[in-house]
């Protein structure tokens, strides 16, 4: 599938922070950056605790409610979602990419296709909280994306956009790349110092590890 010089076999990618500007979209529906920064922070909470899957819909506007924000934030960004914008050198860098590309994202499968449609490049899985039946940082969401593409974690590169993501994919086995744009700071996991191999603020450097 790669070349000698080709480390990864594949490449993984979170949706909504790694490829896409959400945090604009959020803080816009909000009225305000704190106000969209709160909203989102709070989903965030609710989402990694929340294990099993419950429909996105809902722990969007249950986050809202939980800030001082109105419920009817949540169904603002559902009819506002196809304005979310691809990082500028998101499509550039992923056409440099020779290797299959795939997505997993904490979303519902509806929401998570348009996502990936506004990248505009070709993935070879789309798999979101809704069709794995868990959120992230559970494991089975990583260990679905790896089945489906016939990799071996440790061939095949996680791209974060979310603190979360990092100790989920590094213990589903994969190296990962922080795509940390807004400086967001590490997720403390118990005692562990869970590193990224790659800290970077932007998906340019991504295209030189292949």
């Amino acid at each position: 599938m790669c070349s000698d010089r080709v480390k990864y076999e594949a490449v993984i990618f979170d949706l909504l922070t790694a490829l896409t500007d959400s945090w604009s979209l959020w803080n816009s529906v909000a009225g305000s950056p704190e106000r969209g920064m709160a909203w989102r922070r709070r989903y965030l909470e609710i989402t990694y605790g929340c294990g099993a899957y419950r429909p996105y819909e809902t722990l969007v506007r249950e986050a809202a409610r939980d800030v001082g924000l109105p419920q009817q934030l949540g169904d603002d960004l559902e009819w506002r979602w196809l304005e979310l914008s691809p990082w500028p050198e998101a499509a550039s860098v992923l056409q440099r990419i020779p290797v299959p590309l795939a997505v997993a994202t904490n979303c519902s499968v509806r929401l998570g296709r348009q996502a990936a449609d506004r990248v505009g490049v070709p993935f070879a899985i789309v798999e979101t909280a809704e069709s794995v039946g868990f959120y992230k940082p559970r494991p089975e969401v990583y260990h679905t994306v790896l089945k489906r593409l016939g990799t071996a974690p440790e061939r095949t590169l996680f791209v974060a956009g979310s603190a979360s993501d990092v100790p989920g994919a590094k213990r589903a086995g994969m190296p990962v790349y922080w795509h940390n744009r807004i400086g967001l700071p590490p997720q403390a996991v118990g005692d562990d110092d869970v590193q990224p191999d790659f800290l970077e603020m932007s998906l340019e450097p991504l295209a030189g590890l292949f």
